[in-house]
């Protein structure tokens, strides 16, 4: 019976194409839409959340705005913050703007960013030629410089770039790596070099070029093993105390607690798009549902022969609800190629890695089947309740 049931439903949907296609339409756009949403949505997040992480992880940023008495941190300061147990190292970040002068011209105003080593350990991939600053560097206040590939390009037409000499303020600094266009940064680093062209140079010689002492953006390094709420803790009370527990003197930024803000953020935006795409499923089984009740309609002479041979009404009804969960599954196939065919589309576009998720293709599909059952039921318990005679009357 129940073979017998599925080629009868299978028939009956070859026969009439156009309508099946027309509509099953809602079950392919839904299905489609919720793969596609979660696959770029989800290939879009891990892409975020990577990038954070590699920064973000065991970090802690601080903004010493200071009071009107002292403005920043101090070498004291930042020695007490690096003696906490559990701080594995900081990397302050400062910056200026200054003329350039190479090769008898002279380039105005260009962006001069001051930095130690922690921040190219950090971003490994930023460097696409030559080397970063190291903390010899650092320590012996060498006259070395990172450029961006904005400045190389102007400054150097196409030469070769490592090696050569730029002045700064009548200071000769030599070029001994190039960064990458904000590839392969992180978050943080992007920010930081998110002007046309920059130079980094070792921190302390920016303090010296500016006549600055005191430091007003750095990042904390903390032990991965260590207990991240104490050490936070005691940054907190060190950074009190370098100010004399004024209010407001400082802004303390666990990257750590943003993440997982961000996650939960995440995780929100992505149910809510799949509510939103779910809405087109729900449209498709209300087309569902009309078509087997014009269906119904349509085969009351058949549904009456067979009740008058005999057919019991648990036949009809199962033959109604297959004709209905093969129309939505059926819809749910396509919508699942089309979704993965947008996905890829989509990843080449915005050129991220969105690999389809098996948790998008089950849920799609487990979707239309639901679909398919809920609102096949209907017409399929009107076909099973119809009167042999009532049905017959219209021969």
């Amino acid at each position: 019976m129940l073979k017998e049931s599925i080629i009868m439903s299978w028939k009956n949907i070859i026969h009439n194409k156009m309508r099946s296609f027309l509509t099953i339409l809602g079950i392919v756009i839904g299905v489609a839409a919720i793969i596609a949403l979660i696959t770029i949505v989800q290939g879009v997040i891990d892409n975020v959340d990577e990038q954070f992480e590699d920064l973000g992880a065991n970090t802690l940023m601080v903004q010493a705005t200071g009071t009107p008495l002292k403005s920043g941190l101090t070498d004291n300061d930042i020695k007490e913050l690096t003696n906490i147990d559990g701080i594995t190292g900081m990397g302050p970040t400062v910056s200026t703007s200054m003329d350039i002068y190479y090769n008898g011209t002279i380039h105005e105003d260009e962006i001069i960013k001051g930095n130690n080593e922690m921040f190219f350990m950090k971003n490994a991939k930023l460097i696409i030629k030559g080397r970063g600053i190291n903390v010899l560097d650092v320590q012996n206040k060498n006259r070395v410089c990172v450029i961006s590939t904005d400045l190389e390009k102007k400054l150097f037409l196409g030469d070769e770039s490592i090696g050569k000499s730029i002045s700064l303020k009548g200071v000769q600094y030599t070029v001994i790596g190039v960064l990458a266009k904000n590839e392969g940064a992180s978050p943080v680093a992007n920010m930081i070099l998110s002007e046309d062209a920059s130079i980094m140079i070792p921190y302390k010689n920016v303090l010296s070029l500016t006549g600055t002492k005191n430091i007003v953006s750095i990042e904390l390094y903390m032990d991965p093993t260590g207990d991240k709420e104490i050490i936070t803790d005691s940054v907190k009370n060190a950074l009190n105390a370098a100010f004399n527990y004024k209010d407001d003197s400082y802004t303390l930024i666990e990257m750590d607690s943003l993440l997982d803000v961000m996650k939960t953020m995440q995780g929100m935006m992505k149910g809510m798009l799949v509510g939103i795409a779910s809405i087109s499923l729900v449209v498709g089984g209300i087309g569902i549902m009309n078509m087997m009740l014009v269906s119904v309609t349509e085969r009351t002479t058949e549904i009456g022969l067979r009740k008058a041979l005999g057919a019991e009404p648990r036949s009809i009804q199962l033959q109604f609800m297959i004709e209905a969960v093969f129309l939505s599954l059926l819809g749910g196939f396509i919508g699942i190629l089309l979704g993965g065919l947008i996905s890829y589309v989509a990843s080449k576009a915005i050129g991220v890695a969105l690999p389809l998720s098996a948790s998008a293709v089950g849920l799609g599909f487990g979707f239309s089947a639901v679909v398919g059952i809920i609102f096949g039921s209907a017409p399929a318990r009107k076909a099973s309740k119809l009167n042999p005679i009532d049905a017959l009357r219209s021969v």
